[in-house]
């Protein structure tokens, strides 16, 4: 009988031990139990921006969905550009949801789950302007462009002459007022600007940029190196947005069509 017991107590701890290695498989990495705080400017949509005060978008959607999945609780801290990446080596935050894209040098010193969005790169300039048809005609105009940013390096791989711009908004704005002649931004950036500012976007156009010039950028989540087995747990969560169509109805939502393939 008390062999039984016995037995029985080791057999409820070891299942103790295996329900608890289960429940914090998630959150054995994040900077905080229980929580997944994800890096992101907030000043972007429709990937993330304010809509009356209240952060939403695309990515906090998304970033939402991703903690549901790991049984986390998702929590955003907006950041300027310059220093959102850094955040991921000081431990600011878990991983950075921020349209960011694939590249070789960011490789090199961060990790990245599996894309979400392939994201179109165009030339946006005045709907008058017809003196920019292709990318070999930026060399030596004025761009406007986040320092640091995709945009920003591509813009500067075409010869164009940068002039800094804090976000999206300001970026159109400087076009329109003749601050700047064009700028190299995303599609869906533009479309969804756009359509949400009806009364200036009449104003502006954009020119998709061929393949051969400029491929299109694979936008990841983003971590740090040592976060191997969070970008494993991430992934895993985004396998199964995609497998149960979340992914596709926030991009419908978001862009009006599904961009996440």
């Amino acid at each position: 009988m008390k062999k039984r017991v016995l037995l029985i107590l080791a057999t409820v701890a070891a299942l103790v031990l295996v329900l608890t290695g289960c429940s914090n498989s998630s959150s054995s990495e994040t900077k905080t139990k229980g929580t997944l705080t994800i890096g992101l400017e907030g000043t972007y949509a429709p990937y993330s921006y304010r809509e009356n005060g209240k952060l939403t978008g695309f990515e906090v959607e998304l970033g939402k969905d991703i903690a549901k999945e790991m049984n986390l609780k998702a929590k955003f801290v907006p950041t300027k550009w310059d220093s959102l990446i850094a955040g991921l080596n000081s431990n600011t935050f878990d991983m950075v949801l921020n349209n960011l894209a694939e590249s070789k040098d960011r490789k090199a010193h961060y990790i990245f789950a599996q894309p979400y969005v392939n994201s179109q790169p165009v030339i946006v300039t005045k709907d008058s302007d017809n003196s920019i048809t292709s990318v070999k005609d930026l060399k030596g105009v004025k761009m406007a462009e986040g320092t640091g940013t995709d945009n920003y390096n591509n813009a500067k791989k075409f010869g164009g002459d940068i002039v800094p711009s804090s976000d999206f908004q300001t970026t159109m704005s400087m076009i329109d007022q003749g601050r700047v002649k064009a700028t190299i931004n995303s599609k869906e950036a533009f479309l969804t600007w756009q359509k949400d500012s009806k009364s200036k976007s009449d104003n502006l156009k954009y020119q998709v940029i061929p393949a051969k010039d400029l491929k299109a950028s694979k936008i990841a989540p983003m971590f740090n190196k040592k976060s191997t087995k969070l970008r494993g747990d991430v992934n895993k969560a985004m396998d199964k947005l995609y497998k149960d169509g979340t992914m596709k109805r926030l991009s419908n939502k978001y862009f009006g069509e599904d961009i996440t393939k």
